[in-house]
C-alpha cells in the first residue's frame, strides 16, 4: 500500500496503489475519483480489490494536492475537464501508462473503474479504444459523448451500474449511452437498480430530494456485478 506517483506533462499526479498478496504480474484495475477529488474512499476500494487478487490503484485526475470538499460544491475542480474531454483523456490515459509500467501490473490486463464523474471517466477511456484496456466499469457515472471526433470501435468491455431515479442520467440518457456503445460495436451491459439515486454507492449520502442517497442493497449488488464482470474479463 503505497503513493502512485506519475506524470502528465508537467503535472504531478499522486493517487494510491494497493497490491495482491503472492508473485506478480497481476491484473490491474484503476479507479476513477469523484468531483471531490482522489479520497480515502477510493483507496479504500483499492484495498478491496487487492484483497480480491488484483492491483488495485486510484488514480488522480485534478494533480497532486488538488482535493475538494466531500460534502461541498467541487463544479469548479470537474468544471475545466467536463470542459476539455480531450485533455481529460490525455490525463486518464497517463495514469494507464503508469499503470501498465509498475512491475506489479500484467499490462496485458487492465481495467478501469469510477464513480459518478469517475464512472464518465471510465467511459471515456473505453471510448478511446486503447487495446491496453479490457474494460470499464462506470458507477453512477454521467453519460455524456466527449465530442472529440469519430468514434473509433469500443474494444474494451464496459459494464454500467445505474441508479434508476438518477436524475443526473435519466431513462433517456441511458438508452442514449447504450445507443452509443452499440454503434461502437462494445461488449456492453447495463444494470438498473430500482429505487437508487445517485452516488448510491456513498455511504453517508442522504439527499433523496437533490438526488443523491446510499442505498445498501444497491452498493452491495454493483460490488459483485464488478467482481463477475473482472472475472470473466481479466
Amino acid at each position: 500500500m503505497a503513493a502512485f506517483t506519475y506524470n502528465d506533462g508537467d503535472t504531478v499526479c499522486e493517487g494510491y496503489v494497493a497490491l495482491p498478496a503472492g508473485g506478480g504480474p497481476h491484473p490491474a484495475v484503476l479507479i476513477a475519483h469523484n468531483w471531490a477529488g482522489q479520497t480515502q474512499a477510493d483507496n479504500d476500494a483499492a484495498d478491496r480489490l487487492a484483497a480480491a487478487g488484483y492491483v488495485g490503484i486510484a488514480i488522480d485526475v485534478y494533480g497532486k494536492g488538488v482535493r475538494g470538499e466531500l460534502l461541498g460544491d467541487n463544479g469548479h475542480l470537474m468544471g475545466p475537464w467536463m470542459a476539455d474531454r480531450a485533455a481529460l483523456l490525455r490525463r486518464l490515459l497517463a495514469a494507464v501508462t503508469a499503470a501498465a509500467a509498475h512491475p506489479a501490473v500484467d499490462a496485458d490486463r487492465i481495467a478501469i473503474m469510477g464513480y459518478c464523474f469517475g464512472g464518465l471517466c471510465a467511459l471515456d477511456v473505453a471510448r478511446s479504444g486503447d487495446p491496453r484496456v479490457k474494460g470499464a466499469v462506470s458507477f453512477h457515472g454521467v453519460y455524456a459523448p466527449p465530442n472529440i471526433g469519430p468514434q473509433s470501435k469500443i474494444s474494451a468491455s464496459v459494464l454500467v451500474l445505474h441508479g434508476w431515479e438518477d436524475p443526473l442520467c435519466p431513462p433517456d440518457a441511458t438508452v442514449g449511452l447504450a445507443k452509443e456503445l452499440t454503434a461502437a460495436g462494445a461488449d456492453w451491459q447495463i444494470h438498473a437498480y430500482g429505487h437508487a439515486y445517485h452516488a448510491f454507492t456513498a455511504r453517508g449520502a442522504a439527499n433523496k430530494a437533490g438526488g443523491v442517497h446510499y442505498d445498501e442493497k444497491a452498493d452491495r449488488r454493483s460490488w459483485q456485478a464488478l467482481l463477475n464482470f473482472l472475472g470473466e474479463i481479466l
